[in-house]
């Protein structure tokens, strides 16, 4: 029996898992308040408490870096040891893995059902050919897959801390906006929930158009912005230039460095956009916007024609990765 985990900064889904009957049909499944938790052995020991199965292994995705079985949550006042987990649950295997290497590790087996995925371009895949996993969340997360022996295995990254490279005009303006605001702009800084207000604040601060008096209160009521300016942006009624400019900044930074992931892998197997915000967007990855800036590579524009790019709307994806990579192991 498998204890799958999907360890978030605000909830934790937790699953017991069979060998016969898969990652996608859990035997018991439960959601979690992480935070609610000093620890992740007290929130697995509630979860067991409630089940009368006897685990043998257990396999946990988190955000953060693993290092020799030891994670520092980067969303979570938590330091987990996968030696100290098997100890103090009494489960023989426990494997921690960084939450985009648990993505990644779904993505194999991903298009099972017709709602896992949205192809944005069908290209040609290579068989065998690497992967790509990039991620916008609250974070910015990305990971990749190689194959070698006849199956694929997810590695992780920390692609998303690497530095912002502008590849317009427009960015090059918001880099030098975002110097006197931060102390590194990386990626993560732009291209994620945490980062989708600071692109809205440059255009508002260097007078791109006017902030409407509604949008004006709604974002001094709010903690998070980024809901308000996404669905804004979304919103054909509220017609909101502000919003609509820094959603259309965001797809095209998307988009781009979504393109240098697969230039820097050779993903000729495909690049899938994971994490929150891609399903929520769906309608303006649809357009030209996303997929030019993706090919936008100078010399290389003609190769990436050929890469597919998908989008992961299974919302339970780490979870099954988790699983998946648990049950392989």
């Amino acid at each position: 029996m498998l204890l799958a985990g999907d360890i978030g900064g605000t909830k934790t889904h937790l699953a017991l898992i069979s060998p016969e009957a898969g990652p996608r049909a859990p035997l018991a499944e439960m959601t979690l308040p992480s935070r609610h938790f000093d620890t992740l052995e007290a929130m697995v020991s509630e979860f067991l408490s409630q089940t009368n199965v006897r685990v043998e292994r257990a396999s946990f995705g988190i955000a953060g870096p693993v290092i020799a079985g030891r994670v520092t949550a980067t969303n979570l006042p938590w330091a987990i040891d996968e030696a100290q987990l098997r100890r103090k649950l009494n489960i023989p295997f426990v494997h921690l893995l960084n939450d985009l290497e648990a993505i990644a590790c779904a993505v194999p087996w991903l298009g099972e059902t017709p709602d896992d995925l949205y192809t944005l371009n069908a290209g040609q895949p290579v068989p065998g050919g690497a992967i790509g996993v990039i991620a916008p969340g609250t974070g910015l997360g990305e990971a990749y897959l190689t194959f070698d022996c006849g199956h694929y295995t997810a590695r992780a990254s920390e692609g998303g801390h690497t530095d912002f490279a502008p590849a317009t005009r427009d960015e090059i303006a918001l880099l030098h906006y975002l110097f006197d605001h931060l102390d590194h702009v990386s990626y993560e800084r732009i291209c994620s929930g945490i980062g989708i207000p600071n692109i809205y604040d440059f255009l508002h601060d260097s007078g791109y158009t006017l902030e409407p008096p509604w949008l004006a209160e709604e974002l001094a009521a709010a903690n998070d912005h980024t809901p308000i300016i996404v669905n804004t942006a979304l919103d054909p009624e509220k017609q909101c230039k502000l919003c609509t400019a820094t959603l259309d900044m965001f797809v095209s930074i998307l988009g781009s460095e979504a393109g240098n992931l697969a230039l820097k892998i050779l993903a000729t197997g495909g690049i899938y956009l994971g994490g929150g915000i891609p399903p929520r967007i769906l309608p303006a990855l649809k357009g030209e916007r996303f997929l030019a800036a993706f090919r936008n590579k100078g010399r290389m524009t003609s190769w990436l024609v050929d890469v597919p790019i998908h989008v992961i709307l299974n919302p339970k994806v780490a979870l099954l990765g988790a699983a998946y990579h648990g049950l392989e192991s």
